[in-house]
Parts: C-alpha cells; sequence; structure tokens
C-alpha cells in the first residue's frame, strides 16, 4: 500500500491532538479530513473516491473503511470494536484552536442549523477571522420536543473542560435562543452571556421606576444605550442591558449580558455572524453538508467531528495569508479596519492543495485578532428617556 507523505503527516498531527482517541478513530478522522479537502465535500462516495488513489485501495474499500467512523460498534467487524465517541472531541478541539494565545479570551457562539426535516445540529463553535469552528455539537431529531437547553449545558461544559478558570469567555446567542435559564447557565461557568433579546422583553435599569420595553432603549437610528439592572418584569433576571441601531438598520442590536456597562460593548455581538459564515462553508459554501442522505442522528452526530476537523485544518492554514502576508502581496492580503476579500476556508484548502502539488504542506496556527474595547456610552435618566420617547 503507498504511503502518501501529506497524508500520513496530518494523521501524526491529528494523533497528536487527540492523544485520548484508539488509534483506528484518529486515523479515520484524519482520513476523512484530508479527503474532504480533496473532494471539496463531506458526502461519503465524492471523499472516498478521492481518498482511494492515496491509500492504493479500490474506491469500494475505501468507502468502508471510512464507514467505521460513524458506524455503531455493533455493525463493525472484528473483535473488541469500540464505538467512536464524538463527545471526546469538545476538549482537543478547543486545545487546538487556543493553544498559545497570548489573551486568554474567546467568542463562543451557540446557534443551530436544520437538514431538512430530519434533525437540527446544535453546535458550539469558536468564532474566527470571520469564520466559526464547531468544538462541541449535538444532533436532536427534527421531531423531538425535547427542550434545547440541557444540550447547550452539556455543550458548554465539554468546552469549559478544556479551558482554565483563567480564560474569559463571551457567549454569544441569537433572539431565537433568548433564555433566562440558558442566560444563568452560561454565568455559573463563569463566563459571560452576549444574548441577543426581543425588543418585547421589558428592562428596568437600576434606579427607575418602571420597566420599559427593550426596543425603546434603541428607537432611533444611531441610538446606543448601556445600563445595568433587571430584565423581564414577570421573572426578573438581573444583568446589564446594551443596546444600539446602527443607520440604516430596521431593528437595534438588544443584548442581555452580567457584564457591568463600562467593560462591554453592544457592538461586539456583531461576532456572532462569523457563525453564520461557519454554517455557510459547512452547507453550500464548501463541504455540501445539505446533500448528505444520513437520517441517524447519531451517524451524523460522529461525522460531525470529521467535518469540524476538516474546517479547523482550512482555517488554520488560511490564517497564514493574513498573519504572514507574502512579500509580492500588492495590497496586503488584509489591513485592519477592511474587510476580507476570501474567507479563511477558501484560501487554506487553495494552500493546502498548492502544498500537496510542491510537497509541503505548511501547518499553520491560530492567532486572534485584538478583541475590541468598549467604546463608552453616556448614562441616561428616567426622566430623560421619557422625555426623548416618541408615539407613531
Amino acid at each position: 500500500m503507498p504511503r502518501h507523505p501529506e497524508l500520513y503527516e496530518w494523521a501524526d498531527r491529528v494523533a497528536t491532538h487527540f492523544p485520548k482517541l484508539p488509534k483506528s478513530a484518529a486515523f479515520g478522522l484524519a482520513a476523512w479530513s484530508f479527503g474532504m479537502v480533496l473532494a471539496h465535500a463531506c458526502g461519503l462516495s465524492a471523499v472516498a473516491v478521492a481518498l482511494a488513489p492515496l491509500l492504493g485501495r479500490a474506491a469500494n474499500t475505501a468507502r468502508q473503511r471510512l464507514r467505521e467512523l460513524y458506524q455503531p460498534a455493533a455493525r463493525k467487524r472484528g473483535r473488541n470494536r469500540a464505538e467512536f465517541d464524538p463527545a471526546g472531541c469538545a476538549a482537543p478541539l478547543v486545545r487546538w484552536v487556543t493553544a498559545g494565545w497570548a489573551e486568554k479570551r474567546v467568542a463562543l457562539a451557540l446557534d443551530a442549523t436544520n437538514l431538512g426535516d430530519r434533525f437540527h445540529v446544535l453546535a458550539a463553535a469558536i468564532v474566527y477571522r470571520g469564520c466559526a469552528i464547531p468544538v462541541a455539537w449535538a444532533v436532536p431529531p427534527a421531531g423531538a420536543k425535547d427542550p434545547w437547553n440541557p444540550h447547550w449545558a452539556r455543550l458548554l461544559a465539554r468546552v469549559a473542560a478544556a479551558l482554565d478558570p483563567g480564560w474569559r469567555v463571551a457567549v454569544l446567542t441569537d433572539r431565537g435562543l433568548e433564555s433566562a435559564e440558558l442566560f444563568r447557565a452560561i454565568t455559573a461557568l463563569g463566563w459571560h452571556p452576549l444574548m441577543r433579546v426581543k425588543a418585547a422583553g421589558t428592562f428596568r435599569p437600576a434606579g427607575w421606576h418602571k420597566y420599559r420595553p427593550m426596543g425603546g432603549f434603541a428607537a432611533g437610528p444611531g441610538a446606543r444605550f448601556a445600563a445595568a439592572g433587571s430584565a423581564y418584569k414577570t421573572a426578573p433576571l438581573a444583568g446589564t442591558l446594551l443596546a444600539c441601531r446602527a443607520e440604516g438598520c430596521a431593528d437595534p442590536w438588544l443584548v442581555l449580558t452580567d457584564l457591568p456597562p463600562a467593560a462591554a460593548d453592544p457592538c461586539w455581538y456583531a461576532l456572532r455572524s462569523w457563525v453564520e459564515q461557519g454554517f455557510k462553508v459547512i452547507k453550500r459554501g464548501g463541504w455540501q453538508w445539505q446533500r448528505t442522505r444520513m437520517s441517524d442522528p447519531a451517524r451524523a452526530e460522529r461525522l460531525w467531528a470529521a467535518v469540524s476537523l476538516a474546517t479547523l485544518w482550512l482555517v488554520e492554514v488560511g490564517g497564514l495569508a493574513e498573519g504572514e502576508p507574502r512579500p509580492e502581496t500588492v495590497p496586503p492580503f488584509r489591513t485592519a479596519g477592511r474587510p476580507r476579500i476570501h474567507r479563511l476556508f477558501r484560501v487554506g484548502r487553495g494552500l493546502i492543495l498548492a502544498g500537496l502539488l510542491s510537497g509541503r504542506v505548511a501547518a499553520g496556527h491560530f492567532a486572534p485578532e485584538p478583541w475590541p474595547a468598549p467604546v463608552p456610552i453616556a448614562a441616561i435618566s428616567e426622566d430623560e428617556f421619557v422625555a426623548q420617547m416618541t408615539y407613531p
């Protein structure tokens, strides 16, 4: 059997970062992610056809070897076949991404993506330079009526197990996940929620007499607000409301956090949009996950370990183009304050394929962008708030 050096070099890296995985599972993850980069897809047939020539095997043989990763133990051949548990991938993935970060501060986005009427994928993803890397996930069936908060609590616990207490973690959630229970689960870990809430909710700043609709705190274009107080009149929740409304935006950002007003900024919530870009590359923009024919949530949950690892690899290598721009690149690949021309995902795949042709694939590293400093927001009194209110 031919031994393709770049494949086995990648397999050695994966085994090093996943020391508790059996060798067969670690190599399966490496083979899946390597084949996904070659095929630009995550479908079993596409990956098997791309990988078979490198392994010196028939496509059907490669296909069967790949299936070993997500099949239950009872379906595997041979003795002492263990079932791959994707929950054990969370800590290695988190440590891989955050290794060597000078500022121990990370933004973690919680969001869900659907696959038709088959299942949901609930993902906790580290947002990084315009993209997101899933590090913990759950795949409940689409028809299940179980609440999602217990899933989120388990995913958060997996991430927390990989980070020491010195890390400052901001957890970003969209309006669909607004929940006092989830808010408290995040703060119980010593982390800081940035939970987008609905305009119809109510909030009473400290020292004010009445609860006011949250949407009224950023009613006009350019409005900004930050104050500690109590949200939800019927079931009060202590926190800080951050509000801002950009010019030309129909809806304001209304974000509930436990941070004091001077230590937070509503614009930090913009980082959450990166998880949407992450889902885009997992689906139509990259791995074509929407084409999968899987119907078993447990198998999908195992396959997502390969999806996450392949995404990590491309984003890691793609970051080299920003951190170490080539001297002949004019203008620079990216400068501060300017939007990215290309996703790191796309750039990383190009660099990896070029490396495979030249016989040397560069090993990337994760270097986060500086965390934006909060912009002070002037406090207003209840009388000033009432005076500026407008009515249709």
